[in-house]
């Protein structure tokens, strides 16, 4: 006996253990969203390149500033053979050769700097494309965290179908479980045929493996929206039928329009095709000279020979590569290449754009009209039911009747569960392909 309650004690508690290590974690669709912000890899990913698109960008700016350069040298000279050449007719006059001083050591100090006037208009230009550059990525980031958010929204609306179906079907067979125990004891009876009986424990059967299935469609579905959150895959997530069952819509767009201006892809094709016509103008930039300012001081001190102190210099340089005026116009034709494709790519998107739009419209407009559709047929089978049910009660109805009305049944509440889930994500999909997504769930810019 004491070792019988032992091995129930050692079951309980792993029962106890196996439930407390799956934690159950209740989400809004607003904290799921957000947390997918902070948690996800594409968007910080997305985020590391405006960053780096950013130092870029001050990288560029930065050579508007004058470049200085300081330079010391020391050296040691040994044995160096020093020939002062003198006028002719003063070393006749001295009668004498000149002695070479003794020349064993070098100081050399020299500060440069270098200031760009004129490169022709090649600095400003190479800044608008870092900088048109620096935007589309920060666009191409914005859109990123669009597309997390609608990834979010379609685990989290399957994982409501999933834990929908789930409760419609474990009700369901609570009540084919009743009725199997009923048909037993009617069976023993002899009040109904033993044929009625295996219809019900078939109908039993069909919904155990409906069960079945369905929560194995949780349990997947659950993994992928835990991996996308980096949470602890064996969290359980409840989510808030509030965020789905009771909605309120607004704001619904009608057209391609908020898409052709809200678009963050379109905006960062936008801003890459202003930053090639911009790199058409850097090209051209070779066809002129450079001009720019110079500075310098020097100081030296040959030993016993020379000594020069706050030699100051100063003035313009001037610099032309002659073989650029043949050599160029092979790199503006390059420039040129690339702001067609920018430009043939930003028309590609347009057009996939509005037909993305009429697509999420229709597909709207349908689940609409399908929710209408699914909250008659509930009403409508659940009357059926009934009726079919007191006809059976009353000799007038047989045992095929009402378990096809009881199938009915559970079907059309399982549709209106699922199509009402629908609508909120056909809604959410139609904000994303027209941009407005972000904005919906208050993402603050970058």
């Amino acid at each position: 006996m004491k070792a019988n309650h032992l091995i129930l004690f050692g079951f309980l508690f792993l029962g106890i253990t196996a439930t407390e290590a799956q934690e159950k974690k209740s989400l809004t669709l607003d904290q799921a969203i957000h947390l997918a912000w902070e948690k996800s890899n594409e968007v910080n990913l997305a985020n590391a390149k405006v960053t780096t698109k950013k130092y870029e960008l001050q990288s560029v700016k930065n050579h508007r500033y004058p470049d200085l350069k300081a330079s010391a040298q020391y050296q040691r000279l040994t044995k160096a053979s020093i020939d002062l050449k003198n006028n002719g007719s003063e070393s006749e006059e001295s009668g004498s050769d000149t002695k070479a001083p003794n020349v064993d050591q070098l100081v050399l100090g020299q500060i440069n700097a270098t200031l760009p006037l004129f490169s022709g208009f090649k600095l400003q230009n190479s800044i608008k494309v870092s900088d048109n550059l620096y935007k589309a990525e920060a666009a191409n980031a914005l859109q990123t965290k669009e597309e997390t958010a609608m990834e979010v929204i379609n685990y989290y609306v399957a994982l409501y179908k999933a834990q929908k179906t789930v409760e419609l079907l474990k009700e369901n067979y609570k009540s084919a479980e009743q009725r199997v125990k009923d048909f037993t004891e009617l069976e023993k009876n002899e009040i109904v045929p033993k044929n009625d009986l295996l219809k019900t424990q078939l109908q039993l059967s069909k919904v155990q493996l409906s069960l079945d299935q369905a929560k194995s469609d949780l349990n997947v579905v659950n993994y992928k929206l835990a991996s996308l959150l980096k949470l602890d895959t064996n969290t359980q997530i409840s989510v808030q039928e509030s965020d789905l069952a009771a909605y309120e819509l607004n704001n619904i767009p009608t057209d391609e329009n908020p898409a052709l201006e809200n678009r963050k892809d379109l905006e960062a094709l936008r801003f890459q095709e202003q930053a090639s016509l911009e790199s058409i103008k850097v090209a051209r930039s070779g066809y002129y000279p450079s001009l720019s300012l110079i500075a310098g001081y020097t100081t030296l001190d040959l030993k016993n020979v020379v000594t020069v102190q706050n030699a100051m210099n100063f003035g313009i340089g001037l610099s032309y590569n002659i073989s650029d005026i043949f050599k160029n116009g092979t790199e503006v034709k390059v420039a040129k290449s690339k702001a067609a494709e920018v430009q043939n790519s930003e028309m590609m998107l347009t057009d996939y754009i509005k037909n993305q739009v009429k697509k999420a419209l229709e597909d709207y407009d349908l689940s609409v009209k399908q929710n209408s559709v699914y909250t008659q047929a509930v009403e409508q089978a659940t009357e059926n039911y009934r009726i079919i049910k007191d006809k059976y009660d009353n000799g007038l109805s047989d045992t095929n009747d009402l378990l096809e009305a009881d199938v009915e049944q559970l079907s059309a509440k399982i549709n209106k569960a699922v199509a009402k889930a629908n609508v909120i994500q056909k809604y959410y999909s139609l904000l994303a392909v027209t941009g407005q997504l972000n904005q919906t769930f208050n993402l603050s810019k970058i």
